[in-house]
């Protein structure tokens, strides 16, 4: 692999309420759309090699708006599942858990469709998608979501997953990683289209 184009998802309702959005699909807001659409000219200046998608509707249509027809779905794309926490704010959180912080304490389990997971598991399926990625000769391309892309960054590095609370990402932005002397390093993070 040569180089890894790291896409998060435009805004939906949620992300842009600050609402835990694990596994509850939520489609693009209007301004969402317009950030997907604005990563277009990024995208065509390159060609693709493999591109990954999460299986969520909002980053599906933000691969599709940036001009990413040729991907394919990848279930370890998902974001962080949020359990318990899935669609609160941080400060909701904070009522009853004094202090909390996602990198540090976790998640509590939710309901069958959101049992939560630890940083541990996240890690485990972003170890993954950088495998698939290194076997892949050439340019990659992923589209997913910030907690998930952060954790992915971490690992890209060789860090623990709880170091993905040092590299803030934005909806509707673009992040890239590779190499210098065989050494992975990040190139650009949390870059907004100009």
């Amino acid at each position: 692999m040569d180089e890894m184009l790291l896409l998060r998802h435009g805004e939906t309702e949620w992300s842009r309420d600050g609402r835990h959005t694990g596994l509850t699909d939520l489609p693009l807001t209007e301004r969402g759309e317009e950030q997907a659409r604005a990563l277009a000219p990024l995208v065509k200046e390159r060609a693709f090699d493999l591109v990954l998608v999460s299986p969520a509707q909002r980053a599906r249509r933000t691969a599709e708006l940036a001009g990413l027809t040729d991907y394919k779905v990848d279930p370890d794309l998902w974001e962080w599942d949020y359990g318990g926490y899935e669609g609160i704010t941080t400060p909701e959180i904070r009522k009853t858990h004094p202090g909390w912080y996602l990198w540090r304490d976790g998640v509590i389990p939710g309901d069958a469709a959101h049992p939560g997971e630890t940083a541990e598991q996240v890690a485990a399926r972003a170890d993954r998608v950088i495998a698939r990625a290194k076997a892949t000769p050439g340019t990659v391309a992923l589209v997913a979501h910030g907690h998930f892309l952060r954790v992915l960054a971490s690992r890209w590095l060789e860090l623990p997953p709880q170091d993905g609370r040092l590299f803030k990402l934005d909806t509707g932005t673009y992040s890239r990683l590779g190499f210098e002397h065989a050494e992975p390093v990040i190139t650009t993070w949390n870059a907004p289209v100009s």
